[in-house]
């Protein structure tokens, strides 16, 4: 088989597939100290940022995963005001938590600042806010972050990691979701990315859950949103709240943001659950 070099393949290993984007030129590389950072320009996508060789992004469709990852937290909690993101490097999700008022402080800590460094190059409009004053970016490993932060410091921390292997795996772990239940309010609320549905539900969902309750959250449950750059084009994050009752919580009197897919309905909607993701969550949470 001859293969063409000018498209991009992401290819899963676990549900043997590849999901693949024409490139017209690579824009950059870099090798930093924990992962292979790259660049293209592609043909209907726009730009595109890989790491390790999968497919973190595109100018066309990022929105989707960014608004999802911080707007239903944002929005079920009374007032947010002190909100850390964990990974995130190409400042999309801080950006969206920027777009409320009410938010006074944000910490944006990504291990690898090759990343953002990519991200205000070749990406402007994710890092548009990066210079808000209520904005904070710290390059250094997100574990030890959380680890160090006062009890109760965060009403919301969400992470924007990449797949739970290389420098994300820690961020999955039962140890690590115990720091994150110290560190956040007693109101605080945990959003997570969590995979594909339809290809990590038992590898990657459920031990989540299973760590998500052992360490000590009151409540959790999956947002669902299309994300077509990924594994089987349906992505899920993990939404934990510390108080139970606390997840489907939308104050409506709220001044509402600019965004090009979160709305109320489609709060409500990320929060119902497919008929076998039910069943799966039933086994941890009853």
């Amino acid at each position: 088989m001859t293969l063409d070099t000018s498209w991009f393949s992401d290819v899963f290993a676990d549900a043997p597939s590849a999901f693949s984007l024409k490139v017209t030129r690579k824009l950059h590389e870099e090798q930093s100290p924990f992962q292979k950072v790259e660049v293209y320009e592609t043909e209907g996508w726009g730009r595109m940022l890989a790491i390790d060789g999968i497919i973190m992004l595109t100018e066309r469709e990022n929105f989707l995963y960014h608004e999802m990852l911080a707007h239903p937290a944002l929005y079920a909690h009374p007032a947010p005001e002190r909100v850390l993101i964990i990974g995130g490097g190409d400042c999309g999700t801080l950006r969206e938590v920027l777009k409320h008022p009410g938010i006074e402080r944000v910490v944006q800590c990504d291990i690898d600042e090759a990343v953002t460094r990519a991200a205000v190059q070749f990406f402007p409009r994710l890092t548009e806010a990066n210079d808000d004053p209520r904005a904070e970016l710290v390059f250094e490993d997100g574990v030890k972050y959380v680890a160090d932060s006062a009890d109760g410091a965060w009403d919301l921390i969400l992470v924007d990691s990449t797949d739970p292997f290389g420098p994300s795996t820690g961020l999955f772990s039962e140890p690590f979701l115990r720091e994150v239940v110290r560190a956040l309010a007693a109101d605080g609320l945990y959003v997570q990315q969590s995979e594909s549905p339809i290809f990590q539900l038992d590898e990657c969902i459920l031990p989540m859950h299973r760590n998500l309750r052992a360490a000590g959250f009151a409540e959790a449950t999956e947002l669902h949103f299309p994300q077509p750059v990924y594994q089987s084009g349906w992505w899920s994050a993990a939404f934990a709240a510390r108080q139970p009752g606390a997840l489907a919580r939308r104050d409506d009197a709220r001044a509402a943001v600019a965004c090009d897919y979160y709305n109320a309905d489609m709060h409500r909607a990320a929060l119902a659950q497919p008929e076998f993701v039910r069943r799966a969550l039933a086994t941890v949470w009853g």
